[in-house]
Parts: structure tokens; C-alpha cells; sequence
């Protein structure tokens, strides 16, 4: 009795398995049935497909075969005649040799001059355009107006103005080189540049040196 009530409980856990495939197979049977195509008198039609094969050939690869340059041209001939003369050369071997003579040395060129020493270059000195002291005008910029003659052609066309000159102030206080950077015209830069040369500086320094400097002054032209 006990293995008969131990097997019945194994058969009631297997219940819903069994379900499970009954219900499985029943589904696919019905699947099957509705696939499958019936001609018209309700007999089962099968249909067999033809699968279709793809070939696939392989293609050979090709390679463009270069081709070798041509050869060089052979050099054109050149004729040489038959008739070749060649001169005999007479080689005579009786020579006698004195070695009591004594032979001269090879003359040998002059030496050349010695170089003449260079004299050392005097470094001109430079010109700066800041400084620690720049120059001063001795008199000042007034004193200097008050030399300026008004140009009778400026005062005639009624030219007014302002010149300004550019010059260099050397170590001494001196006017070098001045030129007019602006002239109204009318003899205006002429009369400038002759006040500004007859003009004394004191001139510029650098580290506590007089030095060169660039310098420039504005001159200016009013009619009153």
C-alpha cells in the first residue's frame, strides 16, 4: 500500500508537465494542419520549392605587365681611314751619363711681399635717439624764434606755419646734417636751417658720457 500511494503522488506531480506537452503537441498538430495547402476536392497538396543555387566564380586578378624601356640608340659609326701612318719612334739606349755635372736646383718664385699691416678703422661713434640727459637748446626755444627773419615771399603769399628741423647734437653741442622733416614752402626751411646752425646745445649724455644724439626742433612761421 505504501509504494501504490508514493506512485499515485508522483503521478499527480506530474500532471502539469503532461499537460504542458499534450497541450504543446496539440498546438503544433493544428499549426501543421492549417500550413499545409488542400486543392479543391480537400486532399493534402504538397509543394516541393526548387531552392535556387548561387554560383559564384571566381575571377582572376590581372596585373598590367610594365614594359622594359627601349634600348639606347647605337652611336652613329665613325669612319677611320685604312691608310694609318704611324711615325717610328727611335729610342737610343747608348746615351752616356756624367754624373760629375752637377744639376741646378729648379728656380723657385719670389716670395711675396709681406703684407703691409692694416691701420685699425676709426669707429664712429653712435647715435642715439633716447638718452638719459638729452640735449638743451643753450637760450632756449625763444631766444631762437627771436632770431628767425619772417621770408619776404612767405610774408607776401601770406604763408604761415611750422618748420620742423632734424639734426644731430654732437659730443660738443654742435648742429650736424639738419634737414627740414615739414616746410610750409615759401623760404621757410631755408630761414629755419639757418637758425638752427647757428644754434650751441648742450649736449646730450649717456651713463654720464656726451654722446651723438638725433634730435629735432619745431620752427614756427606767424604772421602778425
Amino acid at each position: 500500500m505504501p509504494q501504490l500511494k508514493n506512485s499515485a503522488t508522483d503521478l499527480r506531480r506530474r500532471y502539469p508537465v503532461f499537460f504542458e506537452i499534450g497541450l504543446a503537441l496539440s498546438l503544433t498538430t493544428i499549426i501543421l494542419l492549417f500550413s499545409v495547402p488542400m486543392d479543391s476536392t480537400g486532399e493534402l497538396e504538397i509543394v516541393e520549392t526548387q531552392q535556387e543555387v548561387v554560383l559564384v566564380e571566381e575571377v582572376e586578378q590581372t596585373h598590367q605587365a610594365e614594359k622594359p624601356p627601349p634600348p639606347p640608340k647605337a652611336p652613329a659609326p665613325i669612319e677611320v681611314a685604312n691608310e694609318a701612318i704611324v711615325e717610328d719612334i727611335v729610342l737610343d739606349f747608348d746615351m752616356d751619363l756624367d754624373l760629375s755635372e752637377s744639376v741646378a736646383p729648379p728656380s723657385l718664385p719670389p716670395p711675396p711681399p709681406a703684407a703691409e699691416p692694416e691701420t685699425p678703422r676709426e669707429v664712429e661713434p653712435e647715435i642715439f635717439v633716447v638718452v638719459e640727459q638729452p640735449p638743451e637748446l643753450v637760450g632756449g626755444l625763444e631766444a631762437l624764434q627771436a632770431r628767425i627773419e619772417y621770408p619776404e615771399l612767405a610774408r607776401m603769399a601770406e604763408i604761415q606755419g611750422t618748420v620742423f628741423v632734424q639734426f644731430v647734437v654732437d659730443e660738443q653741442g654742435n648742429v650736424n646734417d639738419p634737414v627740414c622733416v615739414r616746410d610750409p614752402g615759401g623760404g621757410t626751411c631755408e630761414e629755419a636751417l639757418r637758425a638752427v646752425r647757428d644754434a650751441k646745445f648742450e649736449p646730450g649724455r649717456q651713463r654720464g658720457r656726451p654722446v651723438k644724439v638725433r634730435f629735432s626742433l619745431p620752427i614756427k612761421f606767424r604772421l602778425r
